[in-house]
């Protein structure tokens, strides 16, 4: 989607360096080899408008099977002290190199693309200060202490702050233990997580080729750069005393609802849970480097010397090329597949829905090594748990099948009847000879050229990708003025992240089609006024065009959209928490949303919404969220005058359907250019139009 409105703006070229990277169609089948072969075929036509459109704007092309974007920047593209945005909330995985590197939306990475500055709401600070290290049974990783991160500031505690990590227990971890940390710094919200520069990083920069970068960063150092400054000062200062946090699983349906592994048998029987594990996945952005497989693979030649298999399915999904062909190289591979692992491509898999999972409704749990474990979106199951964990714990448990186990104190039975104990698994940081780079096929042209000439390969009859319209403007001539009259429709309960407003798995088919992927809008949110789900009501419903008085709600979106009526959403806290989807602004923009009315938002999701010309509105008062209701007319009093510059406060005016009116205080984050991103109807009619002037 970046790319479809990188090229209404008319350019020839990024003005910045950039990259493509081809890992969410993939779908996990039979494993790796058949899964890739299947992908080629069924997703030829948005491959091929990706290779076509990278050619003609010079950019970096890593096709299908490559890797996941995140650790392919790590591997080629991070570098400390560096500022780097990716499409995708997970972007600060490669904050593991001591660099700011910030998820946003596809709009956002336009401007980059463009030249246009790029802004950012100042964040605050939080320093979290890591001492000691780990406990010495070695079982804890960096995966836990970032579970246990999230557990302590939950899903929103990291909003508007960048994690700052400091102390001793920073230079005891591997470069990719530190992404594994900055990964998952999306899930507490945060803009970004980031280190100082540390000696595993030198060491990590120098085994994958770029030993210039490496010299670099090590004279910065000696300057007193690429740390922070003495005597610096937090906004916040979390302590985190490493020797005292032990192997976490976090869920289900949220990942921060931390559980140490010695507490979860006593969780698992307050909910009465089985104690059953239905699969055991690991791999992913978050856990899929050379240290992790090796452990993963040490515990899988434990097991096989025991006389142990995988008692469910295990899947495995190696990061990168690179990573596949190191395994492969080194035996890891083998002993993995040695005790029933399936090795999955080199893609994101799984983690974001990609998975053909034979089809059930009943409840079950997984454990998987990934980052986020939302309602149905790992297999389309909304009963299926999905538990968080590190990837040693996750294989571990895969030979006893139950999640009650515990590496550190529990033995699992032989097929001898013998008791057999896991010793926890040590893991290379780094491969003693070497990556193997693999497959050269999978590897882009270095700064490739331009090549104008390259014809954008989009079928006119594509159900998959079309040309992207420019949305109007919502003000007559694009004058400042108030928003539309509105009508609600409707308020939602809840947590309602981008999954929710956006699904995953097998929509991800359409995400170049905003008409086809359009209808998926919001269909597992819950409706506050009846608690149905995908149930949206339609008072204006009228029984000679044969409409119901509620439907789904995205049918009754597109009513609204057919009748030219303009409509509201009230929302609930952290709206939009998530992944950096920005289809989930889209969507609503594209039926005809105007405005959304929140509790609160996730970040990269509000700045989503004004750069598709979607006004985001906080509730003053959030206790005035259950006054407004479907069916309400709602008018905005004092826009104008914020859009001409002479106001700050936004007011609802909201008419009731029983006649009764009221007024409601609101609040907003609002820039000047955002401002004129509001009035132009988007923010790529805002940089087109300048460009034009």
């Amino acid at each position: 989607m970046a790319l479809l409105q990188f090229m209404t703006c008319g350019l020839p070229s990024s003005a910045v360096p950039a990259s493509i990277h081809c890992d969410h169609l993939i779908q996990a089948v039979t494993g790796a080899e058949e899964d890739l072969k299947r992908s080629l075929v069924t997703n030829a036509e948005v491959f091929d408008f990706l290779e076509s459109a990278a050619k003609k704007y010079g950019i970096e092309f890593w096709g299908p099977g490559s890797g996941i974007i995140h650790q392919i920047v790590l591997e080629n593209y991070a570098a400390p002290g560096m500022l780097m945005l990716g499409t995708d909330s997970h972007t600060p995985n490669a904050g593991g190199l001591g660099l700011l590197a910030i998820g946003v939306g596809g709009a956002d990475a336009v401007d980059a693309m463009t030249g246009t500055p790029w802004e950012l709401k100042a964040p605050k600070i939080t320093g979290i200060h890591l001492k000691g290290n780990f406990p010495e049974h070695g079982w804890t990783s960096t995966k836990d202490l970032i579970l246990h991160l999230a557990g302590k500031l939950t899903v929103k505690g990291g909003t508007g702050r960048i994690l700052e990590y400091f102390g001793e227990g920073v230079f005891n971890q591997s470069c990719t233990g530190l992404a594994t940390i900055a990964n998952m710094g999306a899930e507490v919200g945060a803009t970004t997580s980031t280190f100082p520069y540390t000696p595993s990083m030198r060491a990590y920069l120098h085994a994958t080729g770029r030993s210039p970068v490496a010299d670099a960063a090590d004279e910065a150092a000696i300057a007193g750069y690429l740390r922070a400054d003495d005597g610096a000062e937090y906004d916040e200062v979390i302590e985190i005393n490493l020797a005292e946090l032990e192997p976490t699983l976090n869920g289900p349906f949220t990942p921060d609802l931390a559980t140490p592994l010695s507490k979860f048998p006593i969780l698992l029987q307050e909910k009465g849970w089985k104690d059953e594990v239905s699969a055991a996945l690991i791999g992913s952005c978050t856990n899929s480097s050379y240290e992790d497989m090796t452990r993963a693979a040490e515990l899988a030649r434990q097991a096989k010397n025991a006389g142990l298999t995988a008692k469910v399915p295990f899947l495995c999904t190696p990061g990168s090329e690179q990573i596949r062909a190191t395994m492969e190289r080194d035996g890891l591979t083998a002993a993995l597949e040695e005790v029933g692992a399936t090795v999955l491509a080199n893609a994101c898999g799984p983690c974001i829905g990609q998975w053909k999972r034979p089809e059930s409704t009943e409840e079950n749990s997984i454990l998987t090594s990934f980052n986020r474990n939302f309602k149905s979106r790992n297999d389309g199951n909304q009963k299926t748990m999905n538990f968080l964990g590190s990837p040693s714990v996750v294989t571990a448990m895969a030979f006893s099948g139950k999640l009650s186990f515990n590496p550190v104190t529990d033995s699992v039975s032989t097929p001898t009847g013998e008791q057999f104990k896991f010793t926890a698994p040590v893991g290379v940081t780094l491969p003693e000879n070497g990556f193997e780079s693999g497959n050269p096929a999978f590897y882009p042209t270095p700064n490739p050229k331009p090549q104008p000439n390259t014809p954008i390969v989009i079928s006119p009859t594509s159900s998959r990708l079309e040309v992207l319209e420019p949305f109007e403007s919502h003000f007559p001539n694009n004058e400042p003025g108030e928003l539309p009259a509105m009508t609600c429709l409707m308020r939602v309960r809840g947590k309602c992240t981008t999954d929710h407003i956006s699904a995953a798995g097998p929509w991800l088919k359409y995400k170049g089609h905003l008409k086809n992927i359009s209808e998926n809008l919001l269909i597992t949110a819950v409706n506050d006024e009846n608690g149905e789900v995908n149930v949206a009501m339609d008072h204006d419903a009228k029984e000679s065009l044969e409409e119901t008085a509620t439907d789904t709600i995205p049918k009754v979106a597109q009513r609204f959209k057919a009748r030219n009526q303009p409509w509201a959403l009230v929302v609930d806290e952290n709206y939009g928490e998530g992944s950096a989807r920005e289809h989930a602004a889209l969507q609503p923009r594209y039926y005809g949303c105007a405005l959304i009315i929140a509790r609160s938002f996730a970040r990269i999701h509000e700045t989503n919404l004004k750069k598709q010309g979607v006004l985001p509105l906080w509730l003053a008062d959030k206790n005035d969220y259950t006054r407004i209701s479907s069916g309400d007319k709602i008018q905005t009093e004092g826009l104008a005058e914020l859009l001409a510059g002479s106001r700050k406060d936004v007011f609802l005016r909201v008419t009731k359907r029983n006649g009764e009116v009221l007024l409601i205080k609101t609040t907003h984050t609002m820039s000047a250019d955002q401002l004129k991103w509001l009035q132009a109807g988007s923010a790529l009619n805002h940089i087109r139009a300048q460009r034009q002037s």
